[in-house]
């Protein structure tokens, strides 16, 4: 048997390389990776919190994973509904927090391993949440060392990133790199694995649960399409010019300063170079130059634009790439192509690399030979309330003026 670091190694050697994976569920029957996970979140100060069991950090031991790898094996392992509480929040609201049992955890750190280590040398430059060694500090170092000149902000939240992820898509997501449907089953059955609220079983309609150890990893591979949309299609697009042109006003000071030196006039030099020194060397309205930045932390989106004020707007306005009420859409202005309910003009789209599923999540079909009136009659078994789609938050504000250089 590999050791957990052979394993990891090949993972990440493979994503640098964007080569797919056939084999990454046989990868859980390897008993190096089930260690390697405990020693990462043993101590943490959830460890010692029961989930929907009373089952905790505190009576770990080898036969447990000999116990989960013998299930896995089967393929009978499966995923305890996570217990449902809720944490204050800064603005006075409340975020659901869901506590799983701690076999879960133990598994969702192991597959959190694995999709990091496959998708991690893969993902943007430019995203800094949930990362190894990048966080706030490293994303607010890159704008001020590379953010110069900017004049316009678009800033982009996603409201209830976490629970409101598409299942199907994070799954066709994961599927491009992953050809093993037994790993994808195994995902599907941790996205499915409901939660309880006060004791009543509720289903996982979209969404990553809030609190598990995979959580973050996959809304970083979700949102990693959203990278790709604005690297490769927005900011080509509102990138032009090599360099500034000069300013007029800076060369004439610049001509008049070295007649005065040619003169031997000191007084007229100095202040001709104090002159200098509140001028731009560069035109800051010239109209061949356009720079678009963009950084992401988790669910927050910052967009940097160096140019006019309406083509900061027209960024905002039309991420989707189909224009509000394109007749190939059926769309009204400001309405998601892909859902009936609306969303604002600049909210962040669905991707258009997928297809969304024939049939909703929320409007699951009952099983051969189970009784549609047992569905529904079934207490907190039925159809959950539907969850909004993600909206987003966005305003375009100026940036600070310029140090006088």
């Amino acid at each position: 048997m590999q050791t957990a670091e052979v394993v990891l190694s090949v993972l990440r050697e493979r994503g640098r390389k964007s080569l797919p994976c056939t084999q990454l569920y046989r990868q859980l029957f390897n008993k190096e990776l089930y260690l390697l996970a405990y020693g990462n979140i043993y101590s943490n100060k959830g460890a010692m919190t029961p989930g929907a069991s009373e089952e905790t950090a505190d009576g770990m031991s080898e036969d447990k994973i000999d116990q989960i790898i013998g299930l896995m094996r089967r393929e009978k392992y499966r995923f305890s509904p996570a217990r449902r509480v809720y944490i204050p929040k800064k603005n006075g609201k409340l975020r659901p927090l869901g506590m799983p049992a701690w076999s879960g955890k133990l598994v969702g750190e192991v597959v959190r391993l694995l999709l990091e280590a496959l998708y991690e040398p893969q993902f943007s430059d430019s995203s800094h949440g949930f990362r190894r060694f990048r966080g706030c500090h490293t994303a607010l170092r890159e704008i001020n060392n590379t953010w110069t000149g900017t004049a316009w902000f678009v800033e982009g939240d996603i409201s209830d990133c976490f629970g409101s992820l598409d299942h199907e898509i994070l799954l066709g997501i994961l599927a491009e790199k992953i050809r093993d449907n037994r790993f994808l089953r195994l995902i599907r059955n941790m996205l499915k694995a409901g939660y309880l609220e006060d004791w009543e079983y509720h289903d996982t309609l979209s969404g990553v649960p809030q609190g598990g150890t995979a959580s973050p990893i996959l809304s970083n591979i979700y949102l990693h399409k959203l990278d790709e949309f604005v690297e490769r299609e927005l900011i080509p697009q509102y990138t032009r010019g090599a360099t500034r042109a000069a300013n007029p006003a800076y060369r004439q000071a610049d001509a008049l300063l070295r007649r005065a030196q040619r003169r031997g006039d000191r007084a007229e030099a100095r202040r001709l170079a104090l002159e200098m020194r509140t001028l731009p060397s560069t035109d800051p309205m010239d109209p061949g130059y356009r720079r678009l930045k963009y950084i992401r932390y988790a669910d927050d989106v910052l967009l940097g634009f160096a140019g006019p004020k309406a083509e900061a707007g027209e960024i905002k306005a039309r991420p989707g790439g189909v224009p509000p009420g394109d007749p190939r859409t059926g769309t009204e202005p400001g309405q998601d192509p892909h859902h009936a309910c609306p969303q604002p003009a600049g909210a962040v789209p669905r991707l258009p690399h997928h297809r969304p599923a024939l049939q909703h999540e929320n409007q699951q079909r009952p099983q051969v030979g189970q009784r549609q009136d047992r569905a529904e009659s079934a207490p907190g078994r039925g159809q959950g309330p539907v969850r909004p789609l993600p909206e987003t938050r966005e305003t375009v504000a100026p940036a600070p003026a310029p140090e006088p250089g």
